[in-house]
């Protein structure tokens, strides 16, 4: 089979779907600020900014920024580990949970709708295809 033509419509619709408002929420949900407050959230008391940036894959001086934006906003804090001094601890502040409580929420509502709308047969089928690509490397598609 030839897999260029089918490669070209998928990225139409990808794209269709890439300037829709309910697509926009959840890649932003996935990147920025709402991804280093989920990752704080789940590493609460244990996030350092250097594994925030492997997680995200930039650099260090643009997680700095995005912390100084989320502490002057009030939902995050920086302290000093007491057991090495070298290494900032971050923690979400109640508003920084709360943040993170209903931006999740939102985001579940808008993919279960998306999930719904599909019907439970295509919807599983979906989800099965997205964890088989998922398990690939994204190296392993360049030639």
């Amino acid at each position: 089979m030839d897999y260029e033509p089918l490669a070209r419509e998928f990225m139409v619709e990808m794209n269709k779907m890439r300037k829709r408002k309910t697509q926009k929420h959840l890649n932003e949900s996935m990147q920025g600020e709402h991804f280093i407050l989920f990752y704080v959230s789940k590493h609460q008391g244990d996030a350092i900014p250097s594994e925030i940036s492997n997680a995200m894959g930039i650099s260090t001086a643009r997680i700095a920024a995005a912390l100084n934006n989320l502490e002057n906003k009030g939902l995050i804090t920086r302290t000093i580990d007491v057991n090495d001094r070298r290494r900032i601890l971050i923690k979400l502040t109640d508003a920084g949970q709360e943040h993170v409580k209903q931006h999740h929420e939102m985001v579940m509502k808008i993919t279960t709708r998306m999930l719904e709308y599909l019907g439970e047969d295509d919807a599983k089928e979906l989800v099965r295809i997205m964890k088989k690509l998922s398990a690939k490397a994204p190296d392993d598609f360049i030639e």
